[in-house]
């Protein structure tokens, strides 16, 4: 490697770490709101930072019964509920 090819290589590993801060947030805030949605800790959301962990969180999410209370239909502005079966 000659002088010039080494200052770049240089100027590029001073930028990594701020590169590496943005991909993390890219993966945490997406998982953060999921799991406060479900209605767990969104502290878990850091879980999926570990390879095969959060492949088995993910499992763990898609398949555990979530801790929600279901939003009722009427509040939404617009919208009627059916009327009742009889």
């Amino acid at each position: 490697m000659d002088q010039n090819q080494m200052r770049e290589l240089q100027s590029m590993m001073v930028f990594m770490p701020f590169i590496g801060l943005i991909v993390v947030a890219l993966v945490l805030i997406p998982y953060w709101m999921i799991w406060k949605k479900a209605g767990f800790s969104p502290w878990l959301s850091l879980l999926m930072l570990l390879p095969l962990v959060g492949f088995v969180m993910l499992y763990v999410l898609a398949f555990v019964e979530w801790k929600v209370v279901p939003v009722n239909r009427a509040t939404y502005p617009g919208q009627t509920l059916p009327p009742p079966a009889i």
